[in-house]
């Protein structure tokens, strides 16, 4: 590998770690669901806010990403982000209530940008050829992140477990959930001290009136007559925007007829990759796996097989993107989605509960666990009837905290078409539209204005995720587990059918004549 390609992938593997740090953020509290609405007493709407709470955070953040980006610079920006998480990170960790640790979660969010800040600066340094590569690094640094968190969870939960001293002394069993999210603290630490040994964005430098500093840095990047040539490119595509200067004017101009079918794309990407539930299923790992009835121990241990799925497919989508191409990976993979979440829909559909008079006399960590002896031998045909008999019988604190072993002791069902269903709908999401969204959103995009579009759509799936983050406690507990995955499969479907129509492949292409492809369509 010659200097060039070992600096492109030293500066991307660097700036990529902000996906690390976001998966681990992101996955984290998964963990910590049962614990902190026990402490805190949360009812499902507050637990939605918590878990949802950085989603929300990026939406604020995002007005700002963009000028701060094109003010400040994308690597001073990348900067600020890592010190919000690591003060996030403290912060959540000692949190003493649920507004503090609410606002520590929103705090957190504030740095979710890093995924398209991330995007941005590695499009802009990477080499046409291995843009694809490069920028896909996100996507692996973020499920390596999402999977060290499921590690993580399950390591400290069994070290909550053991009665050694030194694991006693250091509270495990009783501050669990502090542990899980205060592990992010160092990786963020390292993060945030790495990213002053990356250089600027060449794009910026050049789009700032600094062309010898753009030199310099692409020199690093590319062999010499490459860099005059993507030199000229700079100019040619600051020459077609030259007034797209201020925020308003670049807004305007990304809703502007030339910039329709950019839009569409964009906007239809940035939809559906939110609606297809993942942060639902990733977020709330465990409580799903708790679902088909197999006991938190082995929730949290099917949420560590989630993310290693996730990973594996990852990596396997690294490998092919630049192959394969952009069209045909989001457009298979989008129907590979919906078959998945089909199946898992089906595995639940067909699930029924029954408490026997056994199961119910086995349950003695249940305080007057007779008062379930009205339920004895009743079959329910969804989770939804079992849980409003539960709160009928137990009431809504004692259901809720006991409901993993309640559905474990009652539920019928074909656990294994639902784990492949979900282990297939990672794979999926993994292997295309998750990756290959953010290859998309640092190609489409002119010099110009890919400092306001990036975060721009960036909100529009950020919106998404946030909304489905924060009303997935309540759809669970409203229309349950199986019409819920209906939905997200419906939302994807949808999309699917929109990009057949609009996307462009852009493989090996450079961002101009992306550009002029885009005009064309």
């Amino acid at each position: 590998m010659n200097s060039y390609k070992k600096n492109a992938y030293s500066y991307a593997l660097i700036v990529a770690m902000g996906g690390f740090v976001f998966g681990l953020d992101a996955a984290l509290i998964s963990g910590t669901v049962k614990f902190i609405s026990q402490e805190f007493a949360l009812n499902d709407l507050q637990l939605g806010m918590v878990v949802g709470a950085p989603a929300l955070g990026v939406l604020l953040a995002l007005f700002f990403a963009g000028y701060a980006c094109n003010k400040y610079g994308r690597r001073k920006t990348l900067q600020i982000v890592a010190a919000l998480y690591v003060l996030s990170a403290i912060g959540s960790a000692f949190a003493p209530n649920y507004i503090s640790l609410l606002s520590f979660r929103f705090l957190g969010g504030l740095a979710f940008t890093s995924i398209s800040l991330a995007a941005m600066y590695i499009g802009e340094i990477a080499p046409p050829k291995l843009r694809g590569k490069l920028v896909t690094m996100i996507q692996i640094n973020i499920v390596i992140g999402l999977s060290g968190a499921y590690f993580i969870n399950y390591l400290i939960l069994q070290l909550g477990l053991s009665d050694t001293a030194w694991i006693q002394e250091l509270n495990f069993n009783e501050n669990t959930w502090r542990w899980m999210l205060g592990s992010e603290i160092l990786p963020a630490i390292a993060w945030f001290i790495l990213l002053f040994f990356v250089p600027r964005s060449p794009a910026w430098l050049f789009y700032n009136g600094k062309q010898e500093d753009a030199r310099l840095t692409l020199l690093k990047l590319l062999p010499e007559d490459e860099v005059n040539e993507q030199l000229l490119d700079m100019e040619k595509s600051m020459k077609t925007s030259a007034n797209n200067r201020s925020v308003f004017s670049q807004l305007k101009e990304i809703f502007s007829k030339n910039y329709r079918i950019t839009f569409i794309i964009a906007f239809t990407l940035a939809i559906a990759q939110q609606t297809s539930g993942i942060n639902a299923i990733l977020f709330y790992a465990p409580t799903v796996f708790e679902q088909i009835g197999i006991g938190t121990d082995a929730a949290f241990m099917q949420a560590i097989w989630t993310g290693l799925t996730g990973l594996l497919f990852t990596l396997l989508g690294l490998l092919l993107v630049d192959k394969i191409g952009r069209r045909p990976m989001i457009i298979g993979g989008m129907v590979w989605v919906v078959i998945s979440l089909g199946i898992a829909y089906a595995g639940f559909k067909t699930a029924t509960y029954t408490l026997t008079k056994e199961a119910i006399t086995e349950m003695t960590q249940i305080p007057n666990v007779e008062r379930l002896h009205s339920m004895i031998d009743i079959e329910y045909d969804s989770d939804i009837d079992l849980k409003e008999a539960l709160i009928k019988s137990l009431g809504e604190k004692d259901a809720r905290e006991h409901s993993s072993l309640l559905i474990q002791k009652s539920a019928t069902i074909n656990a294994v078409l639902v784990l492949v269903g979900i282990l297939s709908f990672i794979a999926a999401f993994h292997f295309s539209i998750g990756p290959v969204m953010w290859v998309l959103f640092s190609e489409i995009f002119p010099i110009s204005l890919r400092g306001i579009a990036i975060p721009f759509f960036t909100l529009i799936t950020s919106t998404a995720s946030w909304l489905i983050q924060m009303m997935f406690p309540t759809q669970l507990a409203t229309f349950g587990i199986s019409n819920t995955l209906l939905f997200y499969a419906a939302t994807v479907f949808i999309g699917m059918l929109i990009l057949y129509r609009y996307l462009i492949e852009t493989k090996n292409l450079t961002i101009e004549e992306i550009q002029l492809k885009l005009q064309n369509k």
